[in-house]
């Protein structure tokens, strides 16, 4: 069932605060298929999104995990007058102690978080766009809660940096390449020598290889070894097993085998010899940049000779030699990825309130989010809160 037409309605009575916008009109649909076609235009040449936002991977989200956690899909449109898409905002509701909250579909499952644009469009966006889209949709929403927004994409400004922002509870380490460049712009040469001398022993093993996987059935054998890795690995650190909870599995094997170019919604690589699966990482790419979503090691004695790191190396030099600009290894600032990832990427929130009621959750939820940040940037209370979290499970 579609709120469209009922959104487009509403859009023509606040003409008055938006006569600067090219926004005509805003449309809410509640169906995915009735979005795809759109949704789908947004990914061709001419736009402006991340990887993250792409239907073959947030549709399944939002049908298996979604779903399961009561978030219905709320994906807004808007539009110019002549009736052509400018953005879409792909968005869950959610309702929570009497308050309508929107966030950005993916959940835990997603780095970075965006609309798609018309990039001529999002080039040009002034306040009164922004303000036009949102104006309609108090009517379903009392708050938006934007998180985990790149400040910038591909050397565009996300237009909605022109909101209200914060810093994000985790930054995103980023290793910026030059395309072409030598081996030691990306990986200093003394990394590169630990890292072969490690390499040496891996070497020894029958059937040792690097590879991305390209069949349906390794991609299926490779999965089949994370789930049964990751919860014991995420054990050791006394961390949630995010991975079991309802519907992910099932999501993350579908994006993994689902096509797209020469690889995959999600790509899988892989360190491995014929005994055992060494090393994966797994992440989206889109030609210009790589980001990883998930990545475990073996549990056997091969690990001690740093096989994530290694297979990090050959990830790195791989997207290079296609003339890749940038990589990232997800949310947080680990030691390992500190070791690749010199530069930071800028990631913001935005807690759009609404209504009357919005306005208190925006306050409360903007408070939280700053309270977390505070702790994870500081060793001393980021310590606290782990032996905290240990201790009580």
């Amino acid at each position: 069932m579609t709120m469209a037409a009922a959104m487009q309605s509403r859009t023509a009575e606040a003409p008055a605060r938006s006569k600067a916008s090219r926004i005509a009109h805003v449309g809410v649909v509640s169906d995915l298929g009735e979005a795809e076609p759109v949704w789908r235009a947004f990914e061709e040449p001419g736009h402006l999104s991340t990887p993250y936002q792409r239907f073959d991977l947030l549709s399944p989200w939002q049908r298996l995990v979604g779903e399961h956690e009561a978030a219905r899909p709320f994906i807004v449109i808007a539009y110019d007058a002549e009736h052509r898409p400018l953005v879409l905002l792909p968005l869950s509701l959610r309702q929570s102690h009497g308050v309508r909250t929107a966030c950005f579909m993916g959940g835990k499952h997603t780095t970075f978080n965006m609309g798609l644009w018309n990039a001529e469009f999002a080039a040009q966006a002034v306040a009164a766009d922004l303000d036009a889209m949102f104006a309609p949709l108090g009517q379903h929403v009392d708050v938006l809660a934007l998180t985990q927004q790149p400040l910038r994409w591909h050397d565009q400004q996300n237009p909605f940096a022109l909101l209200q922002r914060q810093g994000s509870i985790n930054g995103c380490p980023r290793l910026v390449m030059e395309p072409g460049g030598p081996p030691a712009s990306r990986i200093s040469n003394s990394l590169r020598r630990r890292l072969k001398s490690k390499e040496k022993k891996l070497q020894a093993l029958a059937g040792y290889r690097y590879h991305l996987a390209s069949t349906d059935e390794d991609v299926t054998r490779l999965l089949d070894w994370f789930f049964r890795i990751k919860p014991a690995r995420m054990a050791e650190q006394k961390l949630p097993n995010v991975f079991a909870e309802p519907g992910v599995e099932e999501f993350i094997r579908g994006a993994c085998l689902m096509p797209r170019g020469e690889g995959r919604i999600i790509d899988i690589h892989a360190l491995e010899c014929d005994d055992e699966v060494i090393a994966i990482f797994a992440g989206v790419a889109d030609g210009q940049r790589f980001s990883m979503m998930f990545n475990t090691y073996t549990l056997s004695e091969n690990a001690r000779y740093s096989p994530g790191l290694i297979l990090m190396r050959y990830i790195i030099d791989r997207y290079d030699e296609r003339g890749y600009h940038a990589l990232d290894l997800g949310i947080g600032s680990d030691d390992y990825k500190r070791m690749f990832c010199k530069d930071d990427e800028e990631i913001f929130d935005s807690f759009v309130p609404l209504t009357s009621r919005g306005k208190l959750a925006a306050m409360a939820i903007s408070s939280l989010s700053h309270g977390k940040r505070l702790v994870k940037q500081n060793q001393m209370l980021f310590d606290v809160a782990r032996k905290l979290r240990r201790a009580f499970g």
